[in-house]
């Protein structure tokens, strides 16, 4: 999880589901990070954009919380986007 740690003071790193499957809708992401705990339908959701976008869908180790807290936010976070 170096790589995020990295981006965090970027601005190519989205936070939150909605947001995140909004921007691949429009085909903007390269990649997508998810919680080990993210719920299935959010994850089958996904995995149907990355058959049409093309994307690097990364699993992470880490529960949503653990990814919140990571990110030095006050609530936990289920995927992130990477924007091109």
């Amino acid at each position: 999880m170096e790589e995020i740690r990295k981006l965090l003071g970027s601005e190519k790193l989205i936070l939150g589901k909605e947001r995140t499957l909004k921007e691949l809708r429009k085909g903007n992401l390269q990649k997508v990070f998810i919680a080990s705990n993210l719920d299935e339908q959010t994850k089958k959701d996904l995995e149907y954009y990355q058959e049409i976008n093309n994307f690097e869908l990364v699993n992470s180790n880490m529960t949503n919380e653990e990814l919140g807290t990571l990110c030095r936010k006050p609530f936990s976070i289920a995927v992130m986007g990477l924007l091109k």
